[in-house]
């Protein structure tokens, strides 16, 4: 059984990846999230992140779901803070 705190940060959740499938990152923005170039391209060709680049150029801008990208994130580095200290 869920406890209130596990509910409300479920319904917080919910209620950012709503409001985050409306608007896009760029392919720089995204790579860094996700980890990687490589891996943004295979979950863009798995269709796992939808992606547009509206404008047909070589330098033309990419854009990608942020919600989408968000959902494939990867682990964010422990920080150690003792570790520059002596």
């Amino acid at each position: 059984m869920e406890t209130n705190k596990d509910y409300m940060a479920t319904v917080l959740l919910d209620n950012i990846m709503r409001v985050l499938s409306d608007v896009s990152f760029s392919k720089d923005l995204s790579a860094r999230i996700v980890g990687g170039e490589k891996k943004l391209l295979s979950l863009i060709e798995a269709g796992k992140i939808e992606s547009d680049k509206p404008c047909n150029k070589q330098n033309g801008k990419w854009y990608c779901n942020a919600a989408q990208v968000l959902i494939h994130c990867r682990c964010a580095k422990k920080f150690n803070r003792k570790k520059g200290k002596k």
